[in-house]
């Protein structure tokens, strides 16, 4: 009936492509009820930006294949399997063609269906619906004894009319969110049948269910005259208030999805994927460099210059990794976080995706949680440190489940004093890489070797050319208090900085009590320092 529809009032029929704006919580529902078990938490999913990675990745996707796309990246673990058919679409520009047009009208769904289809079963429908046509019925019947009884029968109109107000205004609303559902399935339906025409190899496992599609689209599908200008606004309101038309269709069609539920997961699942296929073909397309990612052991990685797919001409870096994390340091400013960034990007993309951005990859598939954004909240009442050591303790207990995993820390324990702050990071972090892979970056260099045993100390610095590059060993020259100058302090206050630091650095000064005060040799001389 649609495709009729379709050659007849096509300017009617055919919605343009709006790419509705869904919730965050509506493209995670197929991860959240139908997902495995998830291989990244919301903190690390916020520390990675990968938000707007998925903006991105997902651009003239529609909802089906962005909700397939979030559970790959939370919860996949396909590795370079992954990769083979947008390998094969970005091959073949025809065959690409073909699927997207198959595919085109997903986009003009503007509900998510995958808590219809992978939530909690639908009820069955009350045991009076089969009797609803008997409230129309009555209603034309009491009317007509108004014509032979008299004004005494407009008591038996008036209760008919509350009947039909009372069954209304009980499932109006329902119904009329239904209907989206129902919307969002006969979209996912059309390109169900519209790939199972297509005559090629890619699409053979659609034909085998052609006819069931087919059989549920002419049950799920409105009346024709659902489809004829002005019907929506004068026939078709009266016919669902005065015949219960909206509510009996309710009850039928929520009868017909539940019987018909495992088959439409299968449609989704199958249909979702490809258009999750064809978006990733789209931005490896559009990426400037990427390459297939090859499986190697929990305690090994390569990444030769790797970079950050949201930056526009980022600097490709290069790190290996052998039995041991990385102590990365470098320089205020010179980009240690977004080179944890682009590390935790890659791992994810190689775990869900098959593929890295970067010129070859060897990469572990683990599980992967960061703490890179701890924040005060005055909402909340928790100070820096205290989040720090929340973070950390969620950490260790992820850490303590037995599953290998790799962590990312940048920063770790900057809300306490210099020396509390390198004790805990060094308890914290030795304890991590006894049985995991952690990477971290710090400015407190004097944990480089401390943790010498369980991660190799790299450093991002410049060459001669002032190109940036990862260097094996730490940080030798700090430009904390050369950037004073460069913010605008003035001279005196670079000055004094200066002073301090070379005193600190020969004396590191060390507390007697809980007020802080020096010894008294001490503390004047630190007084001279500054004077």
């Amino acid at each position: 009936m649609f495709s009729f529809l379709q050659r007849l009032f096509p300017a009617v029929v055919l919605a343009p492509v709006l790419d509705y704006p869904f919730a965050r919580s509506d493209v995670a529902m197929l991860q959240t009820l139908a997902g495995a078990v998830p291989q990244i938490d919301r903190q690390t999913w916020d520390d990675l930006l990968l938000d707007q990675y998925t903006d991105r990745l997902t651009q003239g996707t529609s909802i089906f294949g962005q909700q397939e796309l979030h559970r790959r990246l939370c919860s996949s673990q396909a590795g370079d399997a992954a990769i083979e058919r947008p390998l094969l679409l970005m091959a073949d520009a025809p065959l690409a063609a073909s699927l997207q047009r198959a595919c085109h009208g997903l986009r003009q769904a503007d509900t998510e269906v995958a808590a219809t289809l992978y939530g909690a079963k639908l009820a069955p429908a009350p045991w009076w619906h089969a009797w609803l046509w008997l409230v129309p019925l009555a209603l034309l019947l009491a009317i007509a004894a108004v014509w032979v009884v008299g004004w005494p029968a407009l008591f038996g109109v008036l209760a008919v009319c509350v009947a039909l107000m009372t069954i209304q205004s009980h499932y109006y609303e329902v119904s009329k969110q239904w209907e989206s559902r129902l919307d969002s399935l006969r979209h996912l339906l059309k390109a169900h049948a519209a790939l199972a025409r297509l005559d090629i190899p890619a699409t053979a496992h659609f034909k085998d269910s052609h006819a069931q599609v087919k059989k549920i689209m002419r049950g799920i599908e409105r009346s024709l005259l659902r489809y004829l200008p002005m019907v929506d606004t004068v026939v078709a309101e009266y016919g669902d208030w005065l015949l219960l038309k909206n509510i009996t269709r309710y009850f039928r069609t929520r009868q017909l999805v539940a019987a018909q539920r495992d088959f439409l997961r299968d449609s989704f699942s199958q249909v979702a994927a490809l258009e999750a296929d064809l978006a990733l073909a789209r931005h490896l397309i559009e990426a400037p460099v990427f390459c297939r990612a090859s499986v190697v052991g929990p305690r090994e990685m390569q990444l030769q210059d790797m970079v950050h797919p949201l930056l526009p001409a980022a600097v490709p870096l290069s790190l290996t990794l052998d039995r041991r994390g990385a102590f990365v340091s470098g320089q205020n400013g010179i980009g240690k976080s977004t080179l944890l960034r682009t590390l935790g990007i890659n791992l994810v993309c190689a775990r869900a995706f098959g593929f890295c951005h970067a010129q070859a990859a060897r990469v572990p598939l683990l599980p992967l949680y960061s703490s890179m954004q701890s924040e005060d909240s005055l909402a909340g009442g928790e100070s820096l440190y205290l989040a720090e050591l929340r973070r950390a303790r969620e950490l260790l207990a992820l850490a303590d489940s037995g599953a290998p995993a790799l962590f990312i820390i940048d920063e770790i324990f900057r809300g306490t004093n210099h020396l509390e702050s390198i004790s805990a990071a060094a308890a914290v972090l030795h304890t991590l890489a006894a049985h995991h892979l952690v990477i971290v970056s710090s400015h407190n260099l004097v944990l480089a070797p401390l943790l010498e045993d369980c991660l190799a100390p790299w450093c991002v610095q410049r060459d001669a050319t002032g190109v940036l590059w990862l260097a094996p060993g730490v940080l030798q020259a700090t430009n904390g208090i050369a950037l004073l100058a460069e913010r605008g302090f003035g001279r005196s206050i670079e000055d004094k900085a200066g002073r301090v630091f070379d005193w600190l650095s020969s004396h590191m000064a060390q507390p007697t009590d809980c007020s802080g005060v020096l010894e008294e040799g001490g503390r004047h001389e630190m007084q001279n320092v500054l004077t």
